[in-house]
């Protein structure tokens, strides 16, 4: 894997400096017993406030330090690949969409991609920037739920509040442009459902316009908490080189200073027409990991703008009548165009025999699909990479050695979500 960046694609997100000491904070307690006459092992979950969705930790503790944990998964059962693989190509959209449920444009157009990567179909480009755009609202949806969610660990619940207020308007234009709050299909095999309706891009533009500043005030409320600072600066760092050989990605491993980013080492649906930076960290910590997702919002806002600025004429899905479905209008006066709506819903089309893996860059990592067809009308295999799945393989290596405190900070930095993990 290469990790060098385009030039000029990489920024240093530099952080307030303060004058928390933490160099004391994992010594051992003077006269404290031998460690094996002092081990308590607990499960944390599976069902608790700080472990962001049923996830159950084994966790070996020392007094108040974490000697061992092991994530243990398995209890969402949702059998999503599985259930798609049942499914037309047309009715799993809907199903994968509700893995990862804080990123449903993502894993949609993971798989819709591959299924385009098969079909050869071109997506016409006035489509490819209405995903960009939904994807990267998405994106900061879903750092926003992060970010509220991590600082109630914290006990600042007033970001919160916060928080949701503008997790809100995203989720109003969602439901502007799709019908649909959350889980929208908006993204369809070759291309979007419908086009933007009349007045939707000026209620965007007000939005970004108004979010980077939103973002600077959740950054004056943590950047000289002293609470915040002491749960994150120099709190469970982890380095690059363990972080790439777990397959860790993402946020996690942009905090180590590692600037891989799909949407720049591997450029798709247009990504390579928008000016954006990678914020990257340098130590690795929890705080790292927290200012690299907030700078991403950021860095979103402006993909989101260019491409609104950019937005091409033309069809915002594809021609191919075999794939796409017909003009609504059609379907009152044309008998033809009612029993291609009819096939294509109820059979779905065919896809050639074949098989592709497609990653994409999602909130949390690479997110990727690989789809196999065997020329009929259901996708003979579905798997997905979730990057929660391989990401809480560095839980051991990241809160070992660390207060139990420390631990549920830690967890609420590395954004677990079980959906995805428990397909």
């Amino acid at each position: 894997m290469s990790t060098t960046p385009t030039s000029g694609s990489v920024t240093e997100y530099r952080r307030t400096e303060d004058q928390v000491d933490t160099s004391q904070r994992f010594q051992p307690v003077p006269g404290a017993p031998a460690l094996d006459q002092e081990l308590l092992t607990l499960n944390m979950g599976p069902h608790h406030p700080a472990t962001h969705g049923v996830l159950r930790l084994l966790v070996t503790l020392e007094a108040e330090v974490v000697r061992d944990i092991k994530p243990i998964i398995g209890y969402v059962h949702t059998g999503i690949e599985k259930t798609a693989e049942d499914k037309s190509y047309w009715k799993a959209i809907p199903v994968i969409e509700r893995m990862d449920y804080l990123a449903y444009y993502f894993n949609a157009y993971a798989f819709c991609g591959a299924t385009e990567t098969l079909l050869g179909v071109e997506v016409p480009k006035r489509a490819q920037y209405l995903r960009v755009i939904h994807m990267e609202l998405n994106r900061i949806m879903s750092h926003l739920v992060w970010l509220g969610t991590s600082m109630l660990d914290l006990g600042a619940v007033t970001v919160w509040w916060y928080c949701f207020r503008e997790r809100e308007k995203i989720l109003d234009l969602f439901e502007y442009s799709s019908g649909q709050r959350m889980h929208t299909r908006y993204i369809q095999v070759g291309g979007v459902a419908d086009d933007i309706p009349a007045g939707w891009e000026a209620k965007l533009r007000e939005f970004i316009a108004d979010m980077p500043g939103r973002i600077d005030q959740y950054l004056d409320l943590l950047n000289r908490n002293e609470i915040a600072l002491r749960r994150l600066k120099n709190v469970c760092p982890l380095d690059e080189e363990t972080l790439l050989g777990l397959g860790v990605t993402g946020p996690l491993l942009r905090a180590s200073g590692n600037p891989w980013d799909l949407r720049k080492a591997m450029p798709y649906c247009s990504y390579e027409d928008f000016t954006f930076k990678i914020p990257v960290g340098s130590r690795g910590d929890n705080w790292d990991r927290f200012a690299v997702r907030m700078q991403e919002m950021k860095e979103s806002v402006k993909i989101i703008e260019q491409a609104l600025d950019g937005l091409p004429e033309g069809p915002w899905i594809t021609e191919d009548r075999k794939v796409a479905l017909p003009p609504r209008h059609e379907l009152a006066t044309s008998m033809e165009a009612l029993i291609h709506h009819f096939k294509l819903v109820t059979e779905g089309f065919r896809v050639p025999p074949g098989e592709v893996y497609f990653p994409i860059e999602g909130p949390r990592g690479e997110y990727g699909c690989f789809v196999r067809s065997d020329g009929s009308s259901k996708p003979a295999r579905v798997h997905m990479r979730d990057p929660s799945f391989v990401n809480l393989q560095a839980t051991n290596p990241m809160a070992k050695d660390a207060y139990i405190a420390d631990l549920i900070a830690t967890l609420a930095m590395m954004d677990p979500v079980l959906g995805g993990v428990d397909r």
